[in-house]
């Protein structure tokens, strides 16, 4: 019991003396270990986080499915509902129907666009709007109008302006002045029911739109979908959208991958140059311990422990140093911060003890292939 004691004391002691007296190598291998983990642990949680972050960015760009008649004009609101709640409702980020239709004004006849104005927002974030956006979906008595249909009529935010047909007449108060760069800019925005209701067509759309989450290219799955179950519907993605997205994020992480590849290879380089030059400069005392009766497992569990330790030590700073690249990174691309999910910390250890190891294959069969008469004789 003594005996084990004092090997196990005396192992320690080895342990201690060669992390200290060849620290300046030791920090070498650590920083090395350190850069690896870092990155690991960055890449892997903006990795792991990214789909999410980059989805919500992409969204910027509206809507990516277009759900309409395949013949005529017009699909029955109803037909439409159906056919959007297909995909699953964790996937629909907005939907929303729209109706068009002429309709005259006491000061010219214009053309009226039918919404809800609660999905407009997330299926049209890319509006430019002066004054304010119209908020409720039920809202009858404010519109949005179109920068050049507003500039046409002379309106501003805060005018009115007024619907007339066979006797009737509707007063709606500008919101809003819309500048879409597209035919929007043209049109007198206003709530759904109260376009069919003044254009008499009542449960009816000519299209609908909707913002869906294409993280995995998901997008022309359900556009499938649906198709095989409306075939009097035409449902396509909104390719400049929804290709863009799937394209974007596999470039993304195609490049944090390369990334981490590169710095990993570096790293085990680094750590096996190191590793190696250590083996040479404790030669002689690796020829010591095996003249006085060391085993090769006691050489090899030595070397090992020392290594342990070293990248142990290395991953827990790496750990810290990457989630704070990453929130660098992310506040960077994103403007968010970066989820640390819990995959990411035992993946940056796993990955740091296998270059570790593999960083340490070479340089432990040179210390086993050490023949200690020779190296205690000097030769």
């Amino acid at each position: 019991m003594a005996a084990n004691s004092s090997l196990s004391s005396l192992f320690w002691v080895l342990i201690r003396r060669a992390l200290w007296v060849r620290r300046s190598r030791m920090l070498v291998m650590f920083m090395a270990l350190l850069v690896g983990a870092m990155i690991i642990c960055a890449m892997a949680a903006l990795y792991l986080d990214i789909d999410a972050k980059m989805s919500r960015e992409l969204r910027t760009f509206g809507a990516n499915l277009y759900v309409g008649p395949k013949q005529g004009h017009a699909v029955a609101e109803q037909t439409w509902l159906q056919a959007a709640s297909l995909p699953p409702a964790t996937a629909v980020q907005a939907m929303g129907g729209f109706l068009y239709g002429m309709a005259r004004t006491e000061q010219e006849t214009v053309v009226l666009m039918g919404s809800n104005f609660e999905a407009l927002a997330a299926l049209s974030p890319y509006w430019q709007i002066s004054g304010e956006r119209v908020s409720v979906g039920f809202d009858e008595r404010n519109a949005m109008m179109g920068k050049k249909l507003a500039e046409r009529l002379e309106l501003k935010p805060g005018d009115t302006i007024t619907l007339i047909q066979d006797g009737r007449r509707h007063t709606l108060t500008i919101k809003g002045i819309v500048e879409a760069g597209d035919a929007t800019d043209y049109y007198l925005i206003v709530n759904l029911s109260l376009a069919q209701q003044w254009l008499n067509r009542p449960g009816e759309i000519s299209h609908g739109l909707m913002s869906l989450d294409n993280r995995n290219g998901q997008v022309e799955q359900l556009a499938a979908r649906m198709t095989a179950a409306y075939p009097d519907l035409e449902v396509r993605p909104i390719r400049k959208v929804s290709a863009n997205e799937g394209a974007v994020l596999f470039k993304i992480q195609g490049l944090m991958g390369m990334v981490s590849v590169v710095i990993l290879l570096l790293s085990t380089l680094c750590v096996n140059t190191t590793l190696m030059a250590l083996i040479g400069e404790r030669s002689r005392e690796f020829a010591l311990q095996k003249a006085l009766g060391a085993s090769r497992k006691a050489i090899v569990v030595q070397i090992v422990t020392e290594t342990l330790l070293v990248t142990s030590i290395a991953a827990v700073a790496g750990l810290l140093a990457g989630w704070l690249l990453a929130q660098v990174l992310g506040q960077t691309v994103f403007s968010a911060s970066i989820s640390m999910r819990w995959p990411v910390i035992p993946l940056t250890f796993l990955l740091s003890l296998s270059v570790a190891g593999f960083a340490a294959v070479v340089p432990v069969r040179r210390a086993l292939a050490l023949e200690p008469a020779r190296i205690l004789k000097g030769e």
